[in-house]
């Protein structure tokens, strides 16, 4: 968007055909109504979107944080030769670039605060918004550049343990089936809260005793009358889980 409409927006000294002019030359639009500004809701969207970016990013930051948690550790970012993890425990591999991007999208969030409150103007026409914005708005493009570029190289590098994950799932002794095997009994013709609570008892027990939680259905002769073992055996299976993963990674173009 851009403006020359005079001072206070009214073309009193100069004819509208200047801004048309000079918009087009320009490869802008002329804003529809200024005054001696052009209206800071926009840029506050433009400073939102940057704000809404980088808290995607650490959203996807926060995730791997914890992924690299020790007592998880599914994946880890990349960590070089010589590297530093912490001054005081040499032993530490810290997630620092994914920390690095959680504490400047809080900045971002913060800047797109400032662009809200840049909006309202005195007589809607005040410059106490440029203080401000000679700040946030480089501030802000700089940043979710710098942050774009640091979580590009974590994804590119990032190392996966897989055989962890699989045994973080295996910690659950088989609960994450649970719904697989309610789904498929209400498929048999059970009531759906006479299946609920025959699956949770087993679940409950599978939890609390730290046994197999497949082994008890196995047992459960409810369900044994609905489920055969090979259809139960075919529940307990986690590529069921994973059979439309490429669909979603083609759908958004990956």
């Amino acid at each position: 968007m851009g403006m020359i409409s005079g001072a206070v927006g009214t073309f009193a000294n100069i004819d509208p055909r200047v801004e048309e002019y000079v918009c087009a030359k320009l490869g802008l639009k002329p804003a529809g109504v200024t005054t001696q500004i052009i209206q800071r809701d926009r840029h506050a969207e433009f400073i939102n979107t940057l704000a809404l970016i980088g808290s995607s990013l650490d959203k996807f930051a926060t995730e791997l944080r914890h992924l690299q948690r020790t007592e998880v550790l599914e994946t880890e970012e990349p960590f070089a030769k010589g590297q530093k993890g912490s001054s005081a425990m040499p032993h530490k591999k810290n997630p620092i670039i994914s920390e690095r991007i959680s504490g400047l999208a809080r900045l971002l969030r913060g800047h797109a605060v400032t662009a809200m409150e840049n909006v309202a103007l005195w007589h809607e026409r005040d410059i106490s918004h440029s203080s401000a914005e000679r700040v946030i708005l480089p501030d802000s493009t700089i940043l979710l550049d710098y942050m774009l570029d640091k979580f590009t190289f974590v994804m590119k590098n990032l190392v996966v343990h897989r055989e962890n994950m699989l045994k973080n799932l295996e910690e659950t002794r088989g609960l994450v089936f649970s719904q697989r095997v309610l789904l498929s009994l209400i498929e048999k013709g059970v009531l759906r809260e006479t299946a609920y609570a025959w699956v949770q008892r087993n679940a409950l027990k599978a939890w609390e005793e730290k046994c197999s939680f497949k082994q008890l259905i196995q047992a459960d002769e409810e369900i044994g009358a609905y489920l055969t073992p090979a259809e139960i055996a075919d529940l307990f299976d986690y590529t069921y889980h994973l059979k439309h993963v490429e669909y979603i990674f083609q759908r958004i173009g990956l």
